[in-house]
């Protein structure tokens, strides 16, 4: 109980630097403004309010015949008219009378009701209704999509297809939007090699971590500036955080914060750029040589150097601030409920985070860990397939088959 008192002492909770992170606000969020098709995948930063109804005026949503309803006891009406969509008609429906009318189109004067070309029978200039319809059938009341001053997408909403058609429909070609930011990424370490470079000695090895966690902001809409591998000294890692800072919005590094000889990456962060340290050290498995710092509205993140350690950590700590940056309503990846499938025990006193294969069966889902290996983290194949991360609190009991856990969906 000794060591694990220790960490108690030296290390922020979980939930203690989650609180941290959702407290932190970006001062000057950069805007800009782009053509309607060219903000696809942006975050809206202004809310869409209609500026009239929507339809203006009553209108009909199929082909049939306009007519007043209470001449449907009349069971024949006389056509009087054609009414196409986009035209405007100065034909009124009288009793007794009817138009033909087309999807699309103003509903006449008089009418109040539309009944299908389907249920009637034409015969010359007059229709025998066969099958009546309801009052107001097949007509779209005013402001039936949408009324005046209605607020129809809020700021803060990522733009898809849905947005776009809505925002086009009410003629708004340019629209201002959060600028996505910029994340720069490097591996540290004078035994790591980069993707291509040769093997000159046994002790060195594979990096994939920065091309892991590109493709993770890549994934969540910021840009990257691939910073690839440093050398684990203090004038490379200096000269990298350095210009990472004057490029980038969060500079993102793996390796170097753990309490080795080697590991400048925390001393600089304090000592040379002058940042404020939020927090270092939280009780979390994998990961928990986290350091996370700020600079005005800049970010320095110093995540672990084992593949699934960063990879995970990156997830939790630095997908919240790539959110921020965009304006997103949500600022973490959603956690829900399944049902585990297997007994499964709890196996540190800190919130640990385990990769699990997540199913969806008749509406409900599944975990298990099938095919998923034990060992240190850094099994980065375990993230292979449609996994989602099993999270156990700090206090919480082993699960048992059939519970229901926690799961953070990292699959989108």
């Amino acid at each position: 109980m000794g060591s694990e008192s220790c960490y108690r002492e030296r290390f922020i909770s979980y939930e203690q630097s989650m609180q941290i992170i959702d407290n932190i606000k970006i001062q000057n969020q950069q805007t800009k403004e782009l053509f309607l098709s060219d903000a696809l995948g942006y975050t809206i930063a202004q809310d869409i309010i209609a500026q009239e109804n929507s339809p203006a005026y009553p209108t009909s949503a199929m082909d049939g015949y306009a007519f007043k309803f209470e001449d449907t006891k009349l069971e024949k009406l006389k056509i009087i008219d054609f009414n196409p969509a986009g035209s405007e008609i100065n034909s009124e429906v009288t009793q007794g009378t009817c138009i033909k009318t087309f999807t699309g189109s103003l509903m006449p004067k008089g009418s109040d009701t539309l009944i299908p070309i389907e249920n009637v029978t034409v015969d010359d200039d007059m229709i025998i209704i066969n099958e009546p319809v309801k009052q107001g059938f097949s007509t779209r009341e005013i402001g039936e999509n949408y009324a005046k001053g209605e607020i129809l997408i809020k700021k803060g909403t990522k733009i898809g297809f849905a947005q776009i058609g809505v925002i086009a429909s009410l003629n708004i070609s340019y629209i201002t939007v959060y600028c996505k930011p910029t994340v720069a990424i490097a591996s540290t370490g004078s035994e790591i090699l980069d993707l291509g470079e040769t093997q000159t000695n046994k002790a060195q090895i594979r990096s994939s971590n920065h091309l892991t966690l590109e493709a993770i902001a890549k994934q969540h809409g910021a840009n990257v500036n691939q910073m690839g591998v440093v050398k684990d000294d203090k004038e490379s890692i200096l000269q990298l955080v350095q210009s990472s800072l004057d490029s980038s919005d969060i500079v993102v590094t793996t390796g170097g914060v753990s309490v080795g000889d080697y590991d400048f990456v925390k001393d600089i962060i304090k000592d040379k750029i002058g940042a404020t340290i939020l927090f270092q050290g939280v009780n979390i498995k994998p990961g928990q040589h986290i350091i996370v710092a700020q600079k005005d509205d800049k970010f320095i993140i110093g995540l672990p150097g084992f593949a699934y350690s960063s990879t995970v950590t990156f997830i939790l700590y630095v997908l919240p601030l790539i959110f921020k940056f965009q304006g997103l309503d949500k600022q973490h990846l959603p956690v829900i409920k399944a049902t585990i499938k297997t007994d499964f025990p709890k196996k540190s006193f800190k919130t640990v985070f385990t990769a699990c294969n997540l199913t969806l069966e008749n509406g409900q889902y599944f975990i298990d860990f099938n095919n998923k290996k034990s060992g240190t983290s850094a099994i980065l194949t375990n993230m292979l397939g449609d996994v989602a991360l099993l999270m156990q609190q700090s206090d919480s009991k082993d699960l048992s088959k059939g519970d229901l856990a926690d799961v953070v969906l990292i699959q989108q």
